[in-house]
């Protein structure tokens, strides 16, 4: 494995029912090396979507450090975290989780928009759109940037996700089962660009319930009842 861009260390994470306490985490621990693509597979209710939020800093642990390029993420404050998301990390879900009012192009934006002080996006929109732009040239989407997603395919509709994820340059790709909306041609053709991704360099983690597109990746770990089980 290459120099770890992203490490978890005895990562806990527990759910409160009333009194009752549902641990969904139990200790986990993994390195991730720079410009691997990793697969973490399990089935439903193992805990891969939490342990990709806690790996993503969308969610805290209640146990355990995230490293990110050696820095602890929850030992800094809150407004570093999300520093680092808007600047460092991508993120691509099932649903895709596109804005339906706004076309291909807006909701590649979005990002760009949230993190720039409204005050300043009049002077950096022309640069922002040209690199939306790009991204949506290199995923095929440049005929359909002013489509509104219930205009597209599901797989357009991924790509858009995924070009929304890609267009501040992230250094990892968080997929949280980015396949699980589509049929099997399509979800191919959506691994096929997450592969091409990582051959340019991104770091990819993917969690996903499918053993036949998780054996494509670098490497695959199996997340079970909240355990990393050590096998092939």
């Amino acid at each position: 494995m290459s120099e770890p861009i992203l490490q978890a260390r005895g990562l806990v994470k527990d759910y409160w029912m009333g009194a009752a306490r549902l641990r969904v985490l139990h200790g986990v621990g993994l390195d991730v090396g720079r410009g691997e693509f990793l697969c973490i597979l399990g089935p439903s209710g193992s805990g891969k979507s939490t342990l990709l939020h806690l790996m993503g800093l969308l969610d805290r642990p209640t146990e355990g450090q995230v490293l990110f390029e050696g820095e602890d993420a929850f030992a800094r404050p809150k407004r570093w975290r999300d520093r680092l998301r808007n600047e460092a990390i991508g993120f691509v879900f099932q649903f895709y989780h596109l804005m339906p009012d706004l076309s291909v192009l807006e909701n590649t934006l979005l990002p760009a928009m949230i993190r720039t002080p409204l005050v300043r996006w009049p002077l950096v929109r022309g640069r922002e759109r040209r690199r939306a732009e790009e991204v949506l040239g290199d995923l095929g989407l440049r005929d359909r940037k002013g489509h509104l997603p219930t205009e597209l395919s599901g797989g357009e509709r991924q790509r858009a996700a995924i070009a929304r994820a890609l267009v501040h340059r992230p250094r990892v790709l968080f997929a949280d089962e980015p396949t699980g909306n589509l049929d099997t041609a399509t979800g191919g053709e959506i691994m096929r660009v997450l592969a091409r991704l990582n051959r340019k360099g991104l770091t990819v983690v993917m969690v996903t319930h499918d053993e036949r597109l998780a054996r494509q990746a670098h490497r695959l770990l199996h997340l079970v009842d909240g355990r990393l089980l050590q096998r092939p």
